[in-house]
């Protein structure tokens, strides 16, 4: 038997009027909704950062403990899955810069893997030594993995990236820039200093 709210299946009913009647109810099976449609994308999201399934866990029950304090500020128009990746994305963040811990990690076991990196576009070539690239990418700042993550493993469009870490357009363009050049140039090092030792 399909669950109905108000003559409607739940499947139809939006993620914005379950916004709107959580508000203006305060019934927590609205928010449960909400929770059952997104906590293992955001799941998913946070294991993507941290390849820490247990904190991970944990950053899921914070990022939806926030929401319910946070709900009032949703904006009416705005597309609440955008607004709950950039309420994960940031609460990571500043759980990385509070604790000063490099918790972004490339995950292994997984299709956000650095293979799956869209290599032709970072560096210009196809043939990288993956090893060689998982320790480029761990000299990079939690902030430009992100960015790069963001924008060659999830294919997230500028204008995506700009309004989930709070930058402007061109800022996020220039960052992307320099993190590509820090990578190729680490990379090319790490490469070179193996062949070197052989």
């Amino acid at each position: 038997m399909v669950e109905t709210f108000a003559g409607y299946a739940w499947h139809n009913v939006t993620d914005e009027e379950l916004v709107k009647l959580f508000l203006e109810s305060g019934n927590d099976r609205y928010f449960e909704k909400l929770y059952d449609r997104y906590a293992l994308k955001v799941f998913q999201r946070c294991l993507s950062l941290t390849r820490d399934a247990g904190r991970a866990e944990d950053l899921t029950h914070d990022v939806f403990l926030k929401l319910v304090f946070k709900m009032n500020t949703f904006k009416k128009g705005a597309k609440f899955s955008t607004w709950l990746y950039t309420v994960t994305y940031n609460h990571c963040m500043d759980l990385m810069r509070s604790n000063k811990k490099r918790v972004i990690t490339v995950r292994q076991d997984s299709a956000d893997s650095v293979e799956h990196m869209d290599l032709d576009k970072v560096f210009g070539v196809e043939e990288v030594n993956i090893n060689i690239l998982r320790q480029a990418l761990d000299q990079l700042q939690p902030d430009e993995k992100a960015l790069l993550y963001m924008k060659y493993m999830d294919d997230r469009s500028i204008r995506y990236i700009a309004g989930t870490s709070q930058l402007t357009e061109s800022a996020v363009k220039m960052r992307l820039m320099r993190s590509r050049e820090k990578l190729r140039r680490v990379y090319m090092e790490i490469e070179y200093l193996g062949n070197f030792c052989k």
